[in-house]
């Protein structure tokens, strides 16, 4: 087949989709769940981008979710107040729990799986107890909303972040404060533990901040960002900080040195979430543009995406504009060979390539 001179670029349609607000990979790398605007949980297929199922049942848009370590569940925070958790495997909602009287923000697990973190727009942190969904103890010592929390590896300490530009470190025993530092100029965003437990990265105004966890101390300041940043994840191995921003762009941190790697700005609208595959080789992105991103983590180069339409149709394409798709997806994708958008059905044999989407998505 002849395309002329002019080489054909697919390209979605835009305002079928809404936001990502959080993104999470299972423990075993297979699956990755995100949250979204649409007041759904989505769970894709990692290795082809297939969605795989939807999780109904919140009011409002979901603003965090995460994994269990052992995979079995997901939890989830909304804007309607509430924490649901889900079985992975089903998509069967397990319990609600309303405690909160504002939007959650953030959720989190702890590593040994006994309890739930969650920070909330009501000022407040709450500890949960899974198996008999009791409320251990509840901290209130913050001037303003509470937006991310994140266990230490051994599930003794809690980090937060919390719009009144405060970090504080507590102890998950009896939810006392081991220290509280205020080094950000305007609200924290996101906060995460080193995977050692050394080190805790904060996410605010438009820097990153590294902290030893054991005194509170700042080891490092880097603001290469241009706006406020709304997500920071330590990798696997500890040697690099993720960061997704307001400026669109991703970047890429080395730990010892506070040096960006890399940066990645294809996103078309704010960075609401980032998260290290467990091996340690991508990154997945969820953003305001309604896209969920993956990324190399060696070379910063964009792997592919996956969207979801408003009528539960989705689509992934690589890079390269290779695309997989469910039954009716196809209708979100056009293709602009110069100055002309054709519909994809005109160039389906060239761009409909799930082996070629399979091949790319093969190592994660």
């Amino acid at each position: 087949m002849t395309y002329g001179e002019a080489k054909p670029e697919i390209y979605v349609q835009m305002g079928h989709k809404d936001a990502v607000n959080s993104v999470c990979f299972s423990p075993d790398g297979k699956y990755i769940a995100s949250g979204s605007k649409d007041n759904t949980i989505k769970l894709w297929e990692a290795s082809t981008g297939a969605l795989v199922r939807t999780f109904d049942g919140h009011e409002d848009e979901v603003d965090s979710v995460c994994f269990s370590s052992d995979g079995k569940y997901i939890a989830s925070g909304s804007m309607d107040t509430t924490i649901k958790l889900w079985e992975a495997s089903t998509g069967e909602l397990l319990r609600t729990v309303e405690r909160h009287t504002d939007a959650v923000n953030s959720v989190c697990f702890s590593p040994d799986g006994n309890y739930i973190a969650s920070g909330s727009s009501d000022n407040t942190i709450t500890l949960w107890e899974v198996s008999m969904e009791e409320v251990e103890w509840t901290h209130d010592e913050y001037e303003d909303r509470v937006t991310s929390v994140c266990f230490s590896p051994d599930s003794n300490y809690i980090a937060s972040g919390s719009w009144d530009n405060t970090i504080q470190l507590l102890e998950v025993s009896m939810g006392g404060v081991v220290w509280t530092v205020n080094g950000h100029e305007s609200e924290v965003n996101s906060v995460c533990f080193s995977p050692d437990g050394k080190y805790i990265a904060s996410g605010g105004d438009n820097t990153i901040k590294l902290w030893e966890a054991s005194t509170g101390e700042v080891v490092w300041t880097a603001n290469r960002h241009t706006d406020v940043v709304l997500s920071v994840a330590f990798s696997p191995d500890g040697k690099y900080i993720a960061s997704g921003s307001w400026d669109n762009a991703i970047k890429l941190w080395e730990v010892s040195t506070g040096e960006v790697v890399w940066t990645a700005k294809r996103h078309k609208g704010a960075v609401n979430s980032v998260c290290f595959s467990p091996d340690g080789k991508y990154i997945a992105s969820g953003s305001l543009d309604g896209t969920i991103r993956l990324w190399d983590v060696k070379s910063g180069e964009e792997v592919a995406q996956f969207i979801c339409f408003s009528d539960g149709e989705w689509v992934a394409i690589t890079s390269e504009g290779y695309y997989n798709a469910s039954a009716n997806g196809e209708k979100y994708l056009n293709v602009r060979v110069g100055n002309e958008v054709y519909g994809v059905e005109r160039y389906r044999d060239m761009f409909y390539r799930p082996d070629l989407v399979k091949h790319a998505l093969e190592g994660i």
